[in-house]
């Protein structure tokens, strides 16, 4: 397997299931946030629960996408206790991004470059 596959378009994302670097599933993506400098996807919400009805932020920095399932390096249980999106967030602000970067122990303003995946 070589690494050229992309995370993809936005629309791609959705719906991939989730996985931690330890093979636990996570949950699913529902919602993708873009950079605003360069558009490309930045964050995505997960639900995770039972019935999917909580649903957290992860970003895409250090994620690899492998056809359906997408990997990233936090473990299940970090992420389920990540911060949560309000009832009508469709922005991400400055100030709650700060934060969320600071949860992952990540630098502000972390895009995917060039983000990981595998190719057929």
């Amino acid at each position: 397997m070589t690494r050229s596959e992309r995370l993809g378009a936005p629309g791609e994302l959705d719906g991939l299931d989730v996985y931690d670097d330890g093979g636990e599933k996570i949950g699913g993506v529902d919602e993708v946030y873009l950079d605003d400098r360069t558009g490309r996807p930045e964050w995505v919400t997960v639900r995770t629960g039972l019935l999917g009805l909580r649903e957290h932020f992860v970003p895409l920095a250090g994620a690899v996408r492998e056809g359906r399932r997408l990997t990233v390096p936090w473990p299940k249980d970090f992420v389920r206790e990540a911060p949560r999106p309000g009832d009508t967030e469709e922005y991400i602000d400055a100030a709650r991004e700060g934060a969320l970067y600071a949860y992952y122990g990540l630098p502000e303003d972390t895009v995917p470059e060039d983000p990981e995946g595998e190719e057929d």
